[in-house]
């Protein structure tokens, strides 16, 4: 049986803008919950609780009961909506589920064993391809996490999705090829990069040094030509001012 965590929450009677406002300065969350062919529930959670909550891992793919004034609602959370400054949760999206329901999730992928990866000690570069890994399976069978092995791995070898242990019943949802998930990359390939860049911004400072030296002379020979013209001027005046004495 999987983990099920808990949250307490009270029904609420109003919907919208104003009223999820109204719920957050009292310092709750508005949420809802829906699916399972039932109504959609409006509510507003404990907000320490959903904090403690959000700061675990697998807040996604752990199914929660919700207690809401006594009656309990098994649940999975399906979104969250943040404060796009204060980074905040605004509002919770619950989906009803129960232990037949199937449902696709994104189960996160665990990289284990760096230490006795060849490939990691020789200077290569774990390249991950897919953080996570989309799934379709029961709602009580959902893992935590999908464990890549690194172990034995050389320079130049891939991790496919074949390679990853899944439990029975988990099915990815890319069903037509055994995509990769993530590649152990030669050193050389990041060096490369680095030295293009490197490369690319001297280019680019030499071209700036020959645009400085390049205004500089043309400076340098308006400002000549505008003194060699004063000076002739002056010249011409104190001449006229002699034979004017």
């Amino acid at each position: 049986m999987a983990d099920v965590n808990s949250l307490i929450a009270r029904a609420r009677d109003r919907a919208g803008k104003g009223a999820a406002r109204a719920i957050r300065r009292e310092g709750s969350i508005p949420a809802v919950i829906y699916g399972g062919k039932e109504s959609p529930i409006i509510i507003s959670l404990d907000t320490k609780g959903l904090h403690r909550q959000l700061a675990q891992t697998g807040f996604f793919t752990t199914l929660t009961d919700i207690d809401l004034d006594g009656t309990a609602h098994r649940v999975l959370a399906r979104d969250v909506q943040y404060h796009p400054v204060t980074d905040q949760p605004m509002h919770v999206d619950f989906l009803r589920v129960s232990e037949s329901t199937q449902i696709t999730v994104a189960v996160p992928v665990v990289f284990e064993n760096e230490e006795e990866c060849p490939g990691l000690r020789r200077g290569g570069v774990l390249n991950i391809v897919r953080h996570e890994v989309e799934v379709v399976c029961r709602a009580d069978a959902i893992p935590h996490a999908l464990m890549a092995n690194l172990a034995e791995l050389e320079i130049g070898d891939s991790i496919h999705i074949s390679m990853i242990g899944l439990p029975d019943g988990v099915v990815p949802t890319i069903a037509d090829r055994d995509f990769t998930v993530a590649t152990i990359a030669a050193p050389t390939v990041v060096r490369d990069e680095a030295l293009e860049a490197a490369a690319a911004e001297g280019e680019e400072v030499e071209e700036g040094e020959e645009d400085i030296a390049a205004e500089g002379e043309e400076g340098a020979k308006a400002e000549g030509e505008e003194g060699a013209a004063a000076e002739g001027e002056e010249k011409g005046d104190s001449k006229g001012g002699g034979k004017g004495a």
